[in-house]
């Protein structure tokens, strides 16, 4: 079975897209490869299965921090909420009302703007050390995000007065268009032009917020970044986002997480990589060495002829996993022997006396050479 698409590729979006952006994106491809619209064409079917599943997840405030955090991993097995498929679930008049002015009769599902709306999430990141990944760290981050504006109570208003419902609508934020086409006499429902879909219409704005209801401002936020997480995952903080319009819950605050490099160690899933240099004495001899770890120095002892490139195991030296600290990965020493390249006359002359007294001479590689080729050869090299 093929890989499943990115999510975000598939609609077309960037990771930190707004719900805004991520629904603009779904109706426009849900339009192009609808069923309806592509007949007997199984391509476009699978391609707006495709981006209805991606839509399903982004714009589940819930599922896309798991999307964002654990990838397609967070779907898998029963009961993970994944798409099921179908279109029993699909609402066309969701597609068709914006492409023909919700006509026919009252509309085809236009939905009012004057309820209330979830505030926007908001995204930012944050760089912490290796360590700080591996076993967790509070830290505090500073963000401008917008908040209720506290002059006017979030309506926008100016103290004393309040909003005005709009009579070009009479307060529904929608206004009924009557129009004869080919097909008879027709009414299509439209957002108000004059309060832009919000029913009331703001005479005398607050002089805070300039009418918004909303005001930015510098904010310092603490976070607990848990024990394994990994570069280019992300935590939500719900309810940290932007505030919502109309009595609406707050958005969320998403913040991904990047991981500076360590000196000495590599990280692959919850394991961990290193290499240490032995000398030649240890590696002929055997030994005790002192393996550091995120945990500390441990001793480890090596055995007598250990040769360049040996991987040893540390087990439960490795990073906590995210979903239960108490398990850790392992970590992987891979032994490297550091040849001396500048020896004084005694240090020369000893190497020299192993040599011979291992019957080697002073050019072992050269006659390791010669024997095996004349060890391939034979007599015709006499």
């Amino acid at each position: 079975m093929a890989a499943k698409k990115d999510y975000y590729e598939v609609l077309g979006v960037d990771r930190n897209a707004s719900e805004a952006e991520i629904k603009k994106a779904y109706r426009r491809l849900a339009k192009k490869y609808h069923p309806d619209m592509n007949p007997d064409n199984e391509e476009a079917e699978q391609k707006f299965k495709e981006v209805t599943e991606a839509y399903e997840v982004l714009n589940d405030a819930e599922k896309r921090a798991q999307y964002d955090q654990f990838g397609h991993a967070a779907f898998n097995g029963a009961g993970s909420g994944g798409f099921q498929g179908g279109f029993s679930d699909f609402d066309m008049n969701d597609i068709f009302g914006s492409m023909f002015g919700d006509m026919f009769g009252g509309g085809m599902g236009q939905r009012q703007r004057t309820g209330p709306m979830k505030g926007a999430d908001v995204r930012t990141s944050i760089e912490i050390d290796f360590q700080e990944a591996a076993f967790g760290v509070e830290k505090e981050i500073e963000i401008i995000i917008g908040e209720q504006c506290t002059t006017c109570g979030g309506t926008g208003a100016k103290p004393g007065t309040k909003p005005q419902t709009c009579k070009h609508c009479n307060g529904t934020g929608q206004v009924r268009y009557n129009q004869n086409t080919l097909f008879g006499n027709m009414t299509s429902i439209r957002t108000c032009d004059v309060c832009h879909g919000e029913g009331t219409i703001i005479t005398e704005p607050c002089n805070s917020c300039h009418g918004k209801g909303i005001v930015r401002n510098k904010k310092r936020i603490k976070i607990n970044i848990p024990a394994g997480i990994d570069h280019g995952q992300s935590i939500r903080l719900q309810g940290k986002g932007e505030p919502g319009q109309r009595g609406g819950p707050y958005g969320d605050l998403l913040i991904t997480v990047s991981i500076k490099p360590h000196t000495i160690f590599e990280r692959q899933g919850y394991d961990v990589y290193c290499k240490i240099p032995i000398t030649f004495v240890q590696a002929a001899l055997g030994g005790k060495l002192q393996v550091p770890t995120l945990d500390g120095k441990v001793e480890y002892s090596i055995k007598e002829g250990t040769q360049t490139g040996t991987v040893f195991r540390l087990r439960g030296k490795g990073i906590p996993y995210l979903r239960n600290p108490k398990l850790r990965g392992d970590q992987y020493v891979t032994v490297i022997i550091d040849v001396p390249t500048k020896l004084n006359e005694e240090q020369r002359k000893k190497l020299q006396e192993f040599a011979q007294i291992s019957g080697d001479d002073v050019h072992p590689q050269r006659k390791g050479f010669f024997d095996k080729v004349k060890d391939a050869f034979g007599d015709a090299l006499s």
